[in-house]
């Protein structure tokens, strides 16, 4: 998979393009676009089959109910992808304002687009069942969908042919798209005061739906309803529905779960304890070597910040998932801003992609030394040992990485441009094999933190 994203006015950002890697790192000063970029993309992963529409014709739909059964060819769906993927990013444009929360009128100028790789379907092998009436598959090797209906007894073929004309045109964008966007998951940066108010966001849905009740016909309920609510971003949403709903979660078990438990137990470590959820539904920390829990009001900041990512490697996560955190370094001391780094590391191992913003040297140092442990040279192994890695789980190839600085520079030629344009942008640093990533974002102010120091300290000689 390799998505490759272009942005045009959205917020700071003049103009932007960013890759999708295994590891993918956005740093930079704070107002300069990080999270434009992060949430613009979010929003595409979330919600790209509402966006993209493959044509499905009246006559296809006709011919499925009159004969009971419709073979579609895929391979002309596949010629149109990009054209239809250029029309989906179209309509996902004209949708910002809602992905944000903010006024239309920011997005006036504003472009998002999104490219794929070479698509190929025709090794893909599905079968699906839809509603109770309709069944679709694809054998291996083939370009071919079957459609039938599902008939029971004497019943008659009854179907609905806008739910039908709409199944098959799932079914189709499914099969062509779904290898090409990850599912993604975010853990944004106010999730630390979800963790604290995820009751109270119950509680406060709950009192509005009692009042709207009392108000009966004395006020008008939805108009109750937006004066109560205030919209937030997508991603803030999404994220903070995620730990409203713990309890549901902790119901299902990740592959990590199953299959990767010492990386659970690696996270306890980092976390200090372990999540918990009783069976009345109430949500607690447990340090170790203690037998009471505490609620997230009594547990520390850095333990309400890496409580979603917890629930996810514990219970959702699943191989090709896109993991996105916005600064994952919140609250944690710089040794576990380490610990987190090299835990993204071994979720790309596992088949996990990684996306984070940050304003962490730590991370971005610590991602360094895992690119440079990632050689064959004799002494390499050696110096693992000695500091404690494992280079088989923890060293990452650097082609696997992309590193992006979100800053004021020039920016490429634009369509009807004769002299390239200042803007804010994102910048693609340098990865070297051996010598990791440049990343002059933080180089430059320890550089000169060390300079005043130095003058300060022999400025008198």
């Amino acid at each position: 998979m390799s998505l490759k994203i272009q942005l045009k006015n959205l917020g700071i950002l003049k103009y932007a393009e960013f890759s999708i890697g295994d590891f993918t790192l956005i740093c930079g000063k704070n107002n300069t676009g990080k999270t434009y970029a992060t949430y613009a993309l979010y929003g595409f992963l979330d919600s790209w089959r509402k966006y993209l529409r493959f044509p499905v014709s009246d006559a296809q739909i006709e011919s499925l109910l009159a004969d009971g059964g419709l073979s579609i060819q895929l391979a002309q769906y596949v010629e149109i992808a990009n054209q239809m993927l250029t029309e989906a990013c179209e309509r996902y444009t004209d949708q910002l304002d809602t992905v944000f929360a903010a006024p239309k009128s920011n997005f006036r100028n504003s472009n998002f687009h999104i490219q794929t790789e070479a698509i190929d379907i025709r090794n893909k092998e599905f079968k699906r069942e839809i509603g109770r009436h309709l069944t679709c598959s694809k054998t291996k090797g083939s370009d071919e969908l079957t459609v039938a209906l599902v008939v029971e007894g004497d019943q008659e073929r009854e179907i609905d042919p806008f739910f039908a004309k709409s199944a098959i045109n799932f079914i189709i964008r499914s099969i062509i798209f779904s290898d090409s966007f990850p599912t993604p998951f975010i853990s944004s940066a106010e999730r630390t005061g979800a963790a604290i108010f995820r009751r109270e966001l119950d509680f406060a849905r709950n009192r509005l739906l009692e009042e709207m009740g009392r108000a009966g016909r004395k006020i008008n309920p939805r108009e109750l309803l937006f004066k109560a609510y205030q919209s937030y971003p997508v991603p803030i949403e999404n994220n903070v529905d995620f730990i409203r709903d713990l309890e549901d979660v902790a119901k299902r078990q990740s592959f990590v779960a199953q299959e990767h438990s010492k990386i659970l137990v690696d996270f306890a470590d980092i976390i200090g304890g372990e999540y918990t959820i009783t069976q009345d539904d109430q949500l607690y920390y447990i340090p170790k070597g203690m037998q009471r829990g505490l609620t997230m009001v009594e547990s520390s900041s850095a333990v309400r910040s890496l409580l979603d990512l917890g629930f996810y490697l514990r219970h959702v996560a699943r191989k090709g998932d896109l993991l996105m955190v916005d600064e994952p370094e919140l609250n944690l001391h710089p040794e576990n801003q380490r610990r987190i780094a090299k835990l993204f590391a071994r979720l790309v191992k596992l088949g996990i992609k990684v996306f984070i913003t940050t304003h962490s040297d730590y991370i971005v140092k610590e991602l360094n030394t895992l690119i440079m442990l990632d050689h064959k040279k004799p002494h390499i192994e050696k110096i693992a040992t000695e500091h404690g890695y494992d280079r088989k789980t923890e060293s990452i190839n650097a082609n696997k990485v992309k590193v992006y600085t979100a800053k004021e520079a020039l920016i490429p030629l634009q369509k009807g441009q004769k002299r390239r344009r200042r803007g804010h942008t994102l910048v693609p640093e340098e990865i070297h094999p051996e010598f990791g990533i440049k990343a002059p974002s933080f180089d430059d102010t320890i550089n000169e933190m060390n300079r005043i120091q130095r003058d300060i300290v022999w400025g008198a000689e």
